[in-house]
């Protein structure tokens, strides 16, 4: 049969099959001439050969710092060929408690410290971990990067949003690497997802919709506190730091949840949010900023007052400041609009997607899953990527160094991380200023819908901060 005599829908599909295969070869081509994310250069002065042993200090070795991160980097040193110098926290019961721990896994004397200042004037250390209480991720990131250290530091990568710019100013000028600590930019399918989408299979992207739902009676973030922390213990005002401006005096109960309070953290909006915007963004292909984001935010469940099965350890003499419920909606400049939701008080998530034009992929499980919309069925065909391992820290932590010793890019490098925390800090100042906030990513600014400028949150611009 000639091509002329063939069906309208078979000519569709071989057309939009063309079509898909030229974006492929102009994809990978394009890849050779401009990285795609996740394979860019860094512009790191010093690049490591495989066998270079990389030597770590940890800075806010709580919760994350410790359990996660002094704990994950002692069970894989070896395979990573790292080794452990310092140890450096508020609290003397936690430098003490990692110290030891470090001597007893790995042999290493890590030295203990109070003051950051003291780790970042050590020659001998290559890398940072800074998983401290959110409003000092900036401070100590950008001494790292300045001292000639690379950086992985936890989510969410600044406290708000101008910080987020002196971070990704200092990477560029430093060229050192900063990895931001959300995890799923390390679990595959997401990579698998850009590919997709980079190669025209779903065509132009419509909606990405995500969800981190928890439900807790007795409020979320309600961490028990331990008897060791006494005013003897921690360095209550090197905790709060010059950021703070509220000066109370030392509180066990907030600086064991201090996610509940603005001073130090946004709530769910840095905490779990992170999660879902990094490899949302990243599946993308071409992560972009916000063109306008606006959230809504409530707290009128009080689960922090809840008395009936509260054990007497999850006690507390305060209501949060976050939010309980959380919405976010976010427009970009290719058109295509994210919504996130997120939850203390019910756990019942949305579905995981991705929409585009012409298919939708279903990013639930260990899979990626490519439907065709229904007015495409006859010229795409269905798709399943294979399974993946789920995400991980460790796996994190692998690919930074990875990115380290061959000089590129990280999965949660400085140009997904700045645009994400760009989206994080305008949904904050949002819901608690009551506005649209639209964002000017050549001038850094924001404004509202008649175009007067806002300025955004910071330490001190509201009671609260």
């Amino acid at each position: 049969m000639s091509p002329d005599s063939q069906s309208p829908a078979t000519n569709r599909r071989q057309f939009l099959k063309r079509s898909t295969a030229a974006a492929s070869v102009l994809a990978a081509a394009g890849s050779l001439r401009t990285p795609v994310y996740g394979q860019n250069q860094a512009p790191s002065a010093n690049v490591l050969g495989a066998n270079n042993k990389l030597v770590i200090g940890f800075v806010g070795v709580g919760n994350q710092g410790g359990g996660a991160h002094v704990g994950l980097n002692l069970e894989h040193f070896k395979e990573n060929n790292v080794s452990f110098a310092a140890v450096c926290d508020v609290s003397k019961h936690r430098v003490q408690e990692h110290v030891s721990r470090i001597k007893s896994k790995s042999g290493d004397d890590a030295q203990g410290y109070e003051d950051y200042r003291k780790v970042m004037e050590r020659k001998d250390i290559d890398v940072i971990f800074c998983a401290t209480v959110d409003h000092w991720h900036t401070p100590v990131s950008k001494a790292a990067l300045e001292s000639g250290k690379h950086v992985y530091v936890e989510k969410p990568m600044t406290r708000y949003l101008g910080e987020a710019f002196e971070l990704y100013d200092t990477v560029k000028r430093t060229g050192k690497l900063l990895n931001v600590g959300s995890q799923g930019c390390s679990d595959l399918k997401w990579h698998k997802a850009a590919e997709w989408i980079r190669a025209g299979k779903i065509g132009p992207i419509a909606m990405l919709q995500g969800s981190y739902m928890r439900n807790n009676p007795w409020g979320e973030w309600n961490y028990n506190v331990q008897k060791w922390a006494t005013p003897d213990d921690i360095n209550w005002n090197l905790w709060l730091g010059n950021q703070v401006k509220s000066r109370r005096p030392f509180d066990a109960d907030h600086y064991f949840r201090w996610r509940k309070y603005y001073p130090y953290c946004s709530g769910l909006l840095g905490d779990l949010f992170p999660h879902k915007l990094h490899p949302y963004m990243l599946a993308t292909g071409n992560p972009e900023f916000p063109v306008r984001v606006a959230a809504v935010g409530s707290r009128k469940f009080h689960t922090d007052l809840r008395k009936e099965g509260r054990k007497p350890e999850q006690e507390t003499k305060y209501e949060r400041d976050v939010a309980e419920i959380i919405q976010l909606i976010a427009e970009f400049p290719s058109g295509y609009v994210m919504h996130i939701t997120s939850s203390t008080v019910n756990e019942q998530g949305t579905q995981e997607r991705i929409r585009g034009h012409m298919a939708t992929l279903d990013m639930a499980g260990n899979k990626v899953q490519l439907n065709p919309e229904r007015p495409f069925a006859e010229e795409i065909d269905p798709q399943t990527s294979e399974g993946f391992p789920g995400e991980s820290v460790a796996a994190h932590h692998k690919n930074f160094y990875e990115s380290i010793r061959a000089n590129k890019q990280p999965n949660a490098g400085i140009d997904l991380a700045v645009k994400v925390q760009t989206v994080i800090s305008l949904a904050e100042t949002s819901d608690r200023l009551g506005v649209m906030c639209y964002f000017d990513e050549k001038t850094r600014k924001v404004t509202d819908g008649s175009g007067r400028e806002i300025k955004p949150l910071t330490y001190g611009s509201t009671k609260e901060s």
